[in-house]
């Protein structure tokens, strides 16, 4: 062997990418130089994944070494070399022909991770049949690892950096205030105080060996001034980790959208987030249509321009995935339009000839209510409410029970409720626990009309005179609507309310119910789902990467909250992840973990979101743009 500095024994490369006071100790740790006189990896001495800097002396006897408090870990990526796995050649002409090692990947990234940057290097792996070389972190590879060694693999990679995945995970999580931005302060706050931390214990450490000096004790030394930090990579850059995240899991999310099912759907549009599409697909989508089940679980969400015909080939993906999941059809479908007439919903369903469409009734109350001079009348709440009432009857015998209820609450103990004036229910405690059902079309029809007479006249005005009704468009509204009183009746032998739990109150022991009539539980997700896009503007591919990931989690919350029982398995939305652990619990355990969970049916080729608005226009998702350059040191 050849003498060397140890500062200098690292490959050329690397020294562009790591900073002096990581030179040291990666040149100790890693490298020897060979008899040529270059550098060269120690492969032998090799045993594990994760090598970190030596720590500061509790007791310096010598000038404190910066590269011990400032020194950053690297991780080393060889699965082929520390797991003996067998690798093959992704190329189609060489029929899986295993890969041999090659050295070392001479390219080194600096990784963002919670608190501060750490290293990751790979080896270099070659085909000796088509001589073409692959580093062991590219994607074909990766996915030839079983899930156990590929979870391992720490980061995401764009072309010029990485990010550690416990910072993407922070990305995913779609709520109001949880933006790129915000996170980016998050971290670079976070970043900071780690980097003063160290600075402090650094200067504290030299300022009691300088104090030892004047005392005469150690000889003279000079102190070198701390590193300059790193900054934090900008929000574009995060949002395009975002999105390559979201395109390595592409499968297991479409995957688990399109293996959801129902058996009361409601369809729905929306036009307020198909605003925030920017770039190239800027002002060609109208609508976002969602389909939803009995529990909130979103079946399909796409992006169209325009409804009523373009909506054909979402019916037939729906079709087919029940078919070929011989799932039985849909008993219900509640819709916001198209209930009857030429455009009749049904008359696109070939194979669900026994579903039953109906007309949500807010929608149908809407229509009603659009007739109305302004929503901030004084009259106008009265009013929605007693045309609820019109539509529909509570049950007689859930008011009793409740009412015996409310009244044994208030009653002291030994008395009797006769004679005394018991408080009534409010309506949050009536629609959680009393059914409901819609009124024969002739009665609606009849006490809606009575409704309209009485609030065009003197008693729809308030102490102004302002009208809340304009009688000659309540008239023509009536008229057009009133034939659709057959529409939104609750279909016979379907039963809507699912008894969910108990409540004790008072002495009575109340059930409560979940209620699957109408699109109602669309209306919330519509709310989310324009939170699933933060900020205001978003390209095609960003668009698309934060609608399928907020699909995908908001479906996983609503499965959880369907099961009766708490999982056993910690909390996660990695359904694949956690199907493996359940699958090696059965194989070696001989029990699995959690019996609830399955694996989903393979992805249905349905086209969700962009991809359906661009399947009608003959366009193509644009590419994940990355960084063109290497981030700058702050100044």
């Amino acid at each position: 062997m050849i003498s060397c500095k140890f500062v200098d024994v690292v490959y050329s490369a690397w020294k562009q990418v790591l900073d002096p006071c990581d030179l040291r100790w990666i040149s100790r740790a890693l490298f020897r130089v060979n008899q040529q006189g270059k550098p060269e990896m120690c492969f032998d001495t090799i045993r594990q994944m994760w090598f970190k800097p030596p720590e500061p002396a509790l007791l310096n006897t010598n000038p404190p070494a910066m590269d011990r408090y400032f020194a950053r870990p690297i991780c080393l990526w060889m699965p082929k070399k520390l797991w003996k796995v067998r690798l093959t050649c992704p190329g189609k002409d060489c029929k899986g022909q295993e890969l041999t090692s090659a050295g070392i990947y001479r390219t080194l990234r600096r990784v963002l991770s919670l608190s501060r940057f750490y290293y990751l290097a790979t080896e270099y792996l070659e085909c000796s049949k088509c001589k073409r070389k692959l580093c062991s972190w590219n994607q074909d590879l990766l996915d030839q690892l079983d899930v156990g060694r590929r979870t391992q693999f720490p980061c995401i990679l764009t072309r010029l950096k990485a990010c550690d995945l416990e910072v993407v995970k922070l990305l995913r999580h779609r709520r109001l205030g949880n933006s790129v931005s915000r996170l980016r302060q998050n971290l670079a706050e976070v970043h900071g105080e780690d980097m003063l931390k160290r600075t402090a214990h650094y200067l504290s450490d030299c300022q009691t060996f300088s104090a030892a000096h004047k005392k005469g004790l150690v000889d003279k030394s000079h102190f070198p001034p701390p590193p300059t930090p790193h900054r934090v990579p900008s929000c574009h850059w995060m949002t395009t980790v975002y999105s390559l995240d979201v395109q390595s899991r592409l499968e297991e999310v479409k995957t688990a959208i399109t293996s959801v099912y129902g058996r009361v759907l409601k369809c729905d549009s929306t036009k307020k987030v198909v605003k925030k599409l920017q770039g190239a697909a800027s002002d060609t989508a109208a609508w976002v249509t969602n389909v939803g089940n009995e529990y909130g679980q979103v079946l399909m969400s796409v992006v169209t321009a325009a409804e009523g015909a373009g909506l054909d080939a979402m019916f037939r993906g729906l079709q087919d995935r029940f078919r070929d999941a011989r799932v039985d059809p849909p008993e219900v479908l509640y819709v916001d339009r198209d209930c009857c007439d030429p455009n009749y919903v049904g008359n696109k369903f070939e194979d669900w000839g026994a579903t039953q469409v109906r007309l949500d009734v807010w929608h149908y109350m809407r229509r009603i209510s659009g007739c109305c001079t302004t929503e901030s009348h004084l009259l106008y709440a009265q009013f929605m409410r007693q045309l609820s009432g019109c539509i529909f009857q509570w049950s007689q015998e859930d008011i009793d029970i409740l009412r015996e209820a409310t009244a044994s609450q208030d009653r002291p103990v030994g008395m009797t409720v006769k004679g005394r004036t018991v408080e009534w229910a409010t309506f949050k405690e009536l629609a959680l626990h009393c059914r409901r059902t819609t009124r024969p079309p002739e009665e609606i029809q009849r006490l809606i009309e009575d409704l309209l007479v009485v609030y065009s006249g003197q008693q729809g005005r308030d102490m102004l005179g302002t009208p809340l009704l304009d009688a000659d468009r309540a008239k023509d509204m009536w008229d057009s609507q009133k034939r659709h009183a057959v529409c939104i009746q609750d279909p016979p032998g379907v039963t809507l309310y699912t008894k969910t739990g108990t409540l004790k109150k008072g002495m009575v022991v109340l059930p409560t119910f979940h209620c699957a009539r109408g699109s109602t539980s669309l209306k919330s997700f519509h709310l989310h789902l324009n939170r699933f896009i933060p900020g205001t503007a978003a390209n095609d591919a960003n668009f698309q990467a934060f609608l399928l990931e907020g699909l995908y989690r908001w479906n996983q919350d609503r499965a959880s909250r369907i099961l009766a029982a708490e999982a056993p398995l910690c909390h996660s939305y990695s359904g694949l992840l956690r199907h493996t652990v359940n699958e090696l619990a059965h194989t070696v355990l001989g029990n699995p973990l959690d019996p609830s969970i399955h694996l989903p049916r393979a992805y249905t080729g349905e086209l969700i979101g962009i991809e359906y608005l661009y399947s009608q226009t003959d366009r193509a998702l644009q590419e994940i743009e990355e960084e063109e350059e290497e981030e700058e040191l702050v100044p």
